[in-house]
């Protein structure tokens, strides 16, 4: 097992990272103080490993019920989000029960998000089931909601007491999952670590193939990379947002066709490669540069055109985005791999690079 710190002094945590750890206790023990905890999972994970989870808090001697929900981005909402609030009060849940997201992306922000809100802030543990969730969501304390205007819109920044995340849950991934969490670590390695994405370069068949030695160096350095961005700057004030690359026409691509048509990590492959196009045409970023993260992408079975919705739908949404500043979109771009700048556009620039993209 490898840990990994996120350095946030008081609310700092660790991560761990192995095989075989949703079954043990040890690892959940520390980090449950009061007498009752609630899982918080899906249709899909529970039955394949909530009773793994449930077994291996027996012996704490706590009150554990589970509430199910469904699975899937389209059910990111205030409406599913109220099935967690209903069973907590159901179950009497006092400031110290504490809440286990066992899940993906979806199940960390909204488990997370309900634990910011429950009675001003109950404790919460993620367990990322994804390779996406384990390499990005679940690690940086971002919790929400989407609202059909705009993804990720409705929120909060919330800590999580550890993350625990299990590499051989990843054998279980769905293909296009998998390469949804493959994804990330692309933009990891684009955005700060030259080094790691010519590793990721050279090793994404591994990943594809599920290798776990590649998939657990792929989790410990997204991680550790992540982590250092979020201790220097816990709530995006700055540095943050270059975690966002691919975001931008990514969540536009997502809000335009509907949540959950195409997965997060899908969207943001594709939305990664319109940023590069962006970079070169202002001049910041090499073409064989981009030519090289278009093909990882496309090698990690991720798409690298966009969806048709046409030049004035993608600035429509592009708009409302947390990262636009009085109408004026911002964007996270590439000076060369490892390097990014954010910055505006002029608009018939970005609007060359949506017509190149579709």
């Amino acid at each position: 097992m490898i840990t990994v710190n996120v350095d946030l002094g008081e609310r700092a945590y660790p991560i761990h990272i192995g095989t075989e750890l949703i079954g043990k206790t040890e690892l959940f023990a520390p980090h449950i103080a009061g007498q009752s905890v609630m899982i918080v999972t899906n249709t899909t994970v529970d039955p394949l490993y909530g009773n793994v989870l449930r077994q291996a808090l027996v012996p704490l001697g706590k009150k554990i019920s589970t509430v199910v929900l469904p699975d899937g981005e389209a059910f990111k909402n205030w409406e599913t989000l109220n099935l967690i609030f209903d069973a907590l009060l159901t179950e009497h849940a006092d400031r110290k029960t504490t809440l286990i997201a066992l899940g993906g992306g979806v199940i960390g922000d909204m488990t997370g998000f309900a634990a910011a809100c429950y009675m001003r802030g109950v404790p919460f543990i993620q367990v990322p089931t994804t390779l996406l969730s384990q390499v990005d969501s679940s690690v940086g304390g971002k919790t929400g909601i989407n609202h059909p205007l705009g993804k990720n819109m409705i929120g909060a920044f919330y800590q999580p007491q550890a993350v625990i995340a299990d590499i051989a849950a990843l054998s279980t991934l769905p293909a296009r999952e998998l390469a949804a969490g493959v994804a990330e670590v692309i933009k990891t390695g684009a955005i700060a670590d030259a080094a790691f994405f010519d590793w990721i370069e050279a090793n994404v068949d591994a990943l594809n193939r599920r290798e776990p030695d590649a998939l657990a160096q792929a989790v410990k350095r997204s991680c550790e990379i992540k982590a250092s961005v979020v201790a220097a700057d816990e709530r995006e004030g700055g540095l943050r947002a270059i975690l966002n690359f691919g975001h931008t026409f990514g969540h536009a691509i997502e809000a335009g066709l509907g949540y959950g048509e195409w997965l997060h990590g899908e969207a943001v492959g594709c939305g990664m490669a319109m940023a590069a196009d962006l970079s070169v045409r202002l001049g910041h970023f090499d073409d064989d540069a981009r030519k090289r993260l278009v093909a990882v992408i496309a090698a990690a079975h991720l798409p690298t055109r966009a969806p048709a919705l046409g030049v004035t739908r993608y600035m429509e949404l592009m708009k409302v985005d947390k990262k636009a500043e009085a109408g004026s979109i911002k964007f996270i771009l590439l000076k060369r791999f490892g390097e990014t700048l954010i910055t505006t556009a002029p608009e018939d620039i970005v609007h060359e690079t949506l017509a190149a993209s579709l």
